[in-house]
């Protein structure tokens, strides 16, 4: 039994280590760096395009994500949130998400969407019966 304690305390390790702060935050503009650096490549007229610069950013999140686990700092976290806020006000500033607003069409049309389904119901009833009584006759 005593065997198979220590085996069990051995299996599980816990991160005991303290985050180190101050080198994450002195680690993370290499990674701004780095994007700012990419990014020129695109044009600034896409930079509200995802797909122009995705494996840019995929990089640029993980450089942020390595450089906060090397400090022993889980990911994300306040400060690198604040650090990747920072490079989006940088870069996205001018982005913004049009909301579509709905509307109702005018009545006009409304009626007539309506109505176009209603008639072609009754023509259709009216051709069924009408064909119906024809066959009785032949």
């Amino acid at each position: 039994v005593n065997g198979l304690m220590t085996l069990g305390f051995t299996g599980a390790r816990q991160r005991t280590d303290l985050c180190n702060e101050s080198l994450m935050l002195e680690k993370l503009p290499a990674c701004g760096k780095f994007f700012e650096e990419m990014m020129k490549k695109v044009d600034s007229k896409k930079w509200c395009n995802l797909t122009e610069f995705i494996m840019y950013y995929d990089n640029f999140t993980q450089c942020t994500e390595r450089e906060a686990n090397n400090a022993s700092c889980f990911w994300p976290n306040p400060l690198a949130e604040g650090f990747i806020t920072g490079i989006h006000k940088q870069f996205f500033s001018n982005c913004t998400s049009e909301k579509v607003h709905w509307e109702d069409p005018p009545d006009e049309i409304l009626i007539t969407l309506i109505l176009i389904p209603v008639m072609l119901t009754c023509a259709m009833i009216t051709l069924v019966v009408w064909c119906s009584k024809r066959s009785d006759i032949l």
